[in-house]
């Protein structure tokens, strides 16, 4: 983003140089102060005198025009004494041994003119108005070359900089000396290695090419990944930040109305208590922190302390802060999270994994449900040596646990299962099921429900309403899953009745040993402690098999739903009563 805008602002200075339309003064004030210092902190020289060049021009056209003027007027005769040292520095450097590559470099007219400024020369005496580049193969190279051109021309004493020893802070390396050149003209020569180079011209950009192909870097260190360089260009933007500040510019107004604002406002810089700079959208929150280092971090994330104080989660992070993360041992977020008006996560990827964890959540709970169902199914038929890998397989599923994610979240049948498993075994053809095609032997015999009149037809009980012998019940034809039986006062069986009439049948309950329904049965109570504990005794003592429950608390009463399994109805007003009886209990009644 940076980048995007630091070249957005180069083309907008070279539109208004095309056309001659005037900037105006905060544009060139910001494009001074702060687009080209911020080039010059990711290393990108080229990108920052021509910036500097062009808004110098609006700023000062006058002083631009007078030493664009003199540039213009010495042009040949400089061009000429480029050519004539270059030309004998190249022998020297040859007679040496010495392989290097030899270019000429013109002075910048905003760089000549801060140079008039700060030491009050006249541009006759700028002594580095000339300059020639020296690029060799290797550091000790740079320092031997250093040594022929000194041995050339006679240094001047207070013109001279190692940059290789100690790199600028934005990572500049060459080495720097001025020298009385052909005709004792003034000479700025410049050494370096191509990488050094390289890092000069185009910045971290160059930088972060060298450690991915993982060459030698600069200063001969092996790199091995560009985060460093990452860590290094985040600390440019911050310090840089910092300075702005300090020197009076507007870093955090309005985006509209300064730019200065707009490199800034939407990122911020934080670091770890290991110094690791984490980058993240502005306002973001200690729980986006979290989650950018780490995953496990984030859904364990119970606390924050920010530069050294305890902060609540929802606090805006800025630039520069350091940010240590207080975590539990296990859990994982919360739901409140994911509130947006509790302003607990800024970011689209934190909230991504937070929202994974609870599907990965719900999917296990799945699961879990799916297996025990499958499991007392197989119980109940005795089939519990079954292989559950063939049992998928033959229900059309990869592996088993696809099955039960199938069974948990309600998608296949438990009924299905039955019809597969007393399929394959035909040592059981009286253990008929209410959906298999019924075709009883003799008609005292009737198995599960008899579609009256029809025989081999598939049926399958309602789960609206749960139908048990002996309730009334009705069937209702539907597309491609059988008979439907529902209760006849059941809503739905009402207005199926009502909408399509035509495809209403009749049904009743055959003879069945030692079959299961299952029931709804509402419980409404005051709600205190041990209250599940005491109904779950009662079902205990009348031997029934809870196969669900959901609970809901409204002020101080307690809603519940149960799912039990049952022989039939016969004993299910006795077990109401039971429940009726236990303290606290308002109303006890099947759904």
């Amino acid at each position: 983003m940076v980048m995007l805008r630091l070249a957005s602002r180069l083309q907008s200075l070279r539109y208004y140089a095309g056309c001659d339309r005037q900037p105006t003064t905060e544009f060139t004030q910001e494009s001074l102060e702060v687009y080209a210092p911020l080039a010059n902190r990711l290393g990108l020289w080229s990108l920052k005198w021509e910036i500097e060049d062009l808004a110098f021009r609006f700023a000062q056209p006058q002083a631009y025009a007078r030493i664009a003027r003199w540039l213009e007027q010495h042009g040949a005769q400089r061009e000429a004494l480029i050519a004539e040292a270059g030309q004998q520095l190249r022998l020297a450097l040859a007679e040496q041994g010495h392989r290097a590559q030899i270019s000429g470099r013109s002075k910048h007219i905003y760089s000549i003119w801060r140079k008039m400024q700060g030491k009050s020369l006249g541009i006759d005496e700028v002594m580095d108005l000339l300059a020639l580049r020296i690029i060799v193969p290797s550091v000790d190279a740079c320092y031997a070359a250093l040594s022929t051109v000194h041995s050339l021309w006679t240094p001047v004493d207070t013109e001279y900089d190692d940059y290789i020893a100690k790199p600028k802070p934005n990572g500049y390396q060459s080495l720097h000396t001025v020298v009385h050149g052909p005709g004792n003209v003034p000479i700025e020569i410049q050494i370096r290695t191509q990488e050094m180079h390289d890092h000069a011209e185009q910045g971290f950009a160059a930088h972060w090419a060298y450690k991915e192909a993982g060459v030698q870097g600069y200063r001969g260190v092996l790199a091995a990944s560009e985060y460093d360089a990452k860590i290094a260009l985040a600390r440019q933007l911050l310090s840089l930040q910092r300075e702005l500040v300090e020197r009076g510019m507007p870093v955090h107004t309005d985006p509209l109305s300064s730019s200065a604002a707009k490199l800034f406002d939407d990122r911020i810089y934080v670091l770890t208590p290991q110094a690791r700079i984490v980058e993240l959208a502005s306002g973001s929150t200690p729980v986006d922190f979290a989650y950018a280092v780490h995953t496990d971090m984030g859904h364990r994330c119970r606390g924050a302390r920010v530069d050294g104080a305890l902060v609540p989660l929802t606090t805006p992070l800025r630039s520069g802060q350091t940010v240590d993360i207080v975590v539990a041992k296990q859990g994982g977020p919360s739901r409140d999270w994911l509130n947006p008006e509790l302003g607990f996560l800024q970011t689209q990827r934190a909230r991504a994994k937070v929202r994974a964890w609870f599907n990965a959540q719900v999917i296990e709970q799945t699961l879990t449900s799916g297996r025990a169902q499958v499991e007392k199914l197989l119980q109940r038929e005795g089939k519990t040596g079954v292989n559950l890998q063939e049992l998928a397989a033959g229900l059309g599923f990869r592996s088993p646990e696809q099955l039960f994610e199938r069974v948990g979240s309600d998608a296949l049948s438990l009924r299905q299962i039955e019809t597969h498993l007393r399929g394959q075994d035909a040592s059981h053809p009286t253990e008929a099921d209410i959906d298999l095609p019924l075709k009883p032997p003799k008609p005292q015999q009737h198995a599960g429900v008899l579609v009256v009149g029809v025989d081999a037809l598939l049926t399958q009980l309602a789960k609206c309403c749960k139908p048990a012998p002996p309730d009334a019940i009705c069937g209702f034809v539907t597309r491609g899953r059988g008979v439907s039986v529902h209760r006849v006062d059941c809503p739905n069986a009402r207005n199926l009745t009502r909408q399509h009439p035509e495809r209403v049948i009749p049904v009743t309950w055959g003879v069945r040993s030692n079959a299961v329904y299952p029931v709804d049965l509402i419980v409404e109570a005051s709600d205190r402690q041990g209250l599940l504990r005491d109904i779950s005794e009662v079902f205990s003592k009348e031997k029934i098999n809870v196969i669900g429950v959901q609970t809901q608390s409204r002020g101080d009463v307690a809603h519940m739903l149960f799912t039990v399994d049952l022989l039939g109805l016969e004993g299910l007003q006795h077990a109401l009563g039971m429940l009726r009886d236990v303290k606290g209990v308002r109303r006890a009644a099947r759904r």
